[in-house]
């Protein structure tokens, strides 16, 4: 029989005792029985599974439940409402879009989005998400975006659950164990002040990569390194997985790349120092390739990040910049607003966090730090490493406090790329990773000891931990309507702009004109470039001369007034004032007006 291979442990040739040929040979398992029967493939389909009840299907049954009966949202229509709210939301399915419709159309100007005309490196003013990009291959149109979006945001919690169930289990975490830890780190009540944000939610990768570098290399912490279990095929993946974190945004991969490019100068010193077993050639030869394509691809997106900096002088955010957004230490024990659980018990706590409540409330999850403290004490793991992981919890969680910390100003003033991030709080992820490390040991010690990895008696009595990590993570997601695209969107000539005009509103218009792309003036994202900023100011008086000529000066052919939209906003003469002497026509397209400034 063919040598298997646990996560953490060595070959194991079969049972013993078991009959293998001949007449009482035992029944031979078809391969795609084989297949599905897998650890992996029921963790991936199981991880799918419970982000799809966590995020779509069990937040409307527990509030009608909370309720007692009075409140019943309903499951909301994945094609037609957006998870979490219309800003960011609509912001990054438009992102989605542009990027796979940019890569058939026309690759080299990825980076230069329909978005923000007449800028360029509109893609850099955040965090990109390219790496979804395959996603926005299929499908066309703002319901086509919204559906994808929705899916991709069930998708993010789904990888978080089995990259961190990969990862403890490569550790040597019992599977039990595995899936506690991997449902308070996908869960965690700080994940749901990101709802809106696609890029801080994808985490899943971080984990995944670290699993496969481990399992590359032979390597566990029960049980070190274990040249016989070397592979270096998987070296090479957890390298490809990491630039694809990378690719996601900056935002979580700059501070993934300062860890991973630590930890290997510490093995490496550390070899050169104490020695140790040999490492075999092809995984020398692995990790060189692996590494170099990851760094090629972090290069690649570096630059237009580096043109926007030059670009955008305000784009290096100042240290009181970044203390708007820090949290006090309490913030630790806070929740979100959108954790259903608790959601009304934090209420207070969360108003003496101030503004940017969003990025200050960052708990991890009683269930998870009460586990994890456990497990500095009790534990499969070896004292040293447990020590490590409660330094590197403390540390990461005086981290995430910003200015509010002790620590972070030595990140803003010399690791390069910190002062261009503005939200400090969400190191906090690094926090909750070490601490589902920690948890899975501490549970791991007491399944054995109830009674052994692979009895029953073990699963349930070790149930009402998963139910209590799951219900804590329960969270409260709003799913509004998208409104449909005006249709006087489609009938006005590129490159236009679209009144009322702000961030948020533009957020959405983006995503309206995902069906053409048309090149547009609108644009919401994290960097506000100057020019748009006086647009809006100047059309503040539209039409007349003055406006009509800044939008001419760059090349404007149409501008669209959403009537419904901007009504009592700064921009609502727009809908009824004189055009005579500019030379410019109005016409009415449904309930909206065009004004195409060709005349």
């Amino acid at each position: 029989m063919r040598a298997t291979l646990g996560p953490g442990r060595a070959p194991v040739s079969g049972r013993i005792g078991a009959v293998t040929s001949g007449p009482h040979a035992a029944p031979r398992v078809d391969p795609w029985v084989r297949l599905l029967r897998h650890e992996y493939v029921l963790a991936c389909a199981g991880g799918v599974a419970l982000a799809v009840v966590m995020t779509w299907i069990a937040p409307p049954v527990a509030l009608w439940l909370l309720t007692a009966g009075e409140r019943w949202d309903g499951v909301a229509n994945p094609v037609t409402t957006i998870a979490g709210d219309l800003g960011d939301p609509t912001l990054q399915a438009w992102q989605v879009a542009w990027t796979g419709h940019a890569l058939l159309a026309d690759p080299g100007n990825l980076w230069h989005t329909n978005a923000f005309f007449p800028e360029r490196y509109a893609l850099a003013f955040s965090d990109s998400l390219l790496g979804y990009a395959p996603a926005g291959l299929v499908g066309s149109g703002p319901a086509a975006a919204v559906l994808r979006y929705n899916v991709l945001f069930v998708l993010a919690f789904a990888l978080a659950f089995v990259g961190l169930y990969a990862l403890v289990r490569q550790l040597g975490a019992a599977r039990v164990a595995a899936v506690v830890a991997a449902a308070a780190f996908a869960y965690a009540p700080w994940r749901y002040g990101h709802t809106g944000h696609l890029n801080v939610l994808s985490t899943g990768g971080i984990p995944l990569a670290l699993a496969m570098l481990a399992r590359g290399h032979g390597w566990s912490l029960r049980r070190g390194y274990r040249p016989e279990l070397v592979r270096p095929g998987w070296a090479v993946a957890g390298w490809l997985v990491v630039a694809w974190q990378v690719s996601l945004g900056f935002g979580l991969g700059l501070p993934f790349g300062y860890v991973l490019g630590v930890g290997v100068l510490v093995l490496l010193v550390r070899r050169a120092v104490a020695g140790g077993a040999p490492v075999p050639a092809a995984l020398w030869r692995a990790d060189a390739l692996g590494a170099a394509a990851a760094l090629a691809v972090v290069a690649a997106l570096v630059y237009p990040y580096t043109q926007v900096r030059a670009a955008f002088p305000d784009s290096v955010r100042s240290w009181e910049y970044v203390g708007v957004f820090s949290t006090p230490l309490r913030g630790l024990l806070v929740a979100p607003a959108e954790s259903l659980v608790w959601r009304s018990w934090h209420g207070p706590a969360r108003d003496a966090l101030g503004s940017a409540v969003n990025e200050k409330a960052l708990l991890c999850g009683y269930v998870l730090i009460g586990l994890a403290a456990v497990g500095l004490f009790r534990s499969v793991w070896p004292a040293r490493a447990r020590a490590l992981l409660g330094v590197g919890v403390l540390v990461s969680a005086l981290l995430a406090l910003g200015t509010e910390g002790p620590l972070y100003r030595v990140l803003y003033d010399l690791a390069p790329g910190f002062d261009g991030i503005r939200t400090p709080g969400r190191l906090v992820l690094w926090t909750s990773l070490l601490l589902a490390v920690l948890a899975a040991g501490a549970v791991t010690a007491l399944q054995e000891r109830l009674a052994g990895e692979r009895r029953p008696v073990a699963v349930l009595l070790l149930a009402p931990l998963t139910a209590a990590v799951l219900v804590e993570g329960l969270p409260l997601l709003g799913h509004p309507v998208v409104p449909p695209a005006p249709p006087a969107l489609a009938s006005a000539p590129a490159p236009l702009m679209v009144l009322p005009t702000d961030v948020l509103v533009d957020n959405r218009i983006q995503l309206w004109g995902t069906d053409t792309f048309p090149a547009m003036v609108n644009g919401g994202s994290g960097q506000f470039p100057p020019r748009q900023a006086e647009l809006r100011e100047a059309m503040r008086t539209f039409p007349d001369a003055a406006a009509v000529e800044a939008l001419r000066r760059i090349g404007v052919r149409s501008v669209v007034v959403l009537r419904e939209e901007v009504a009592g906003t700064d921009y609502a003469g727009a809908l009824t004032g004189p055009t005579a002497g500019l030379g410019i026509t109005r016409r009415e397209v449904g309930r909206d007006v065009v004004y195409d400034l060709a005349g």
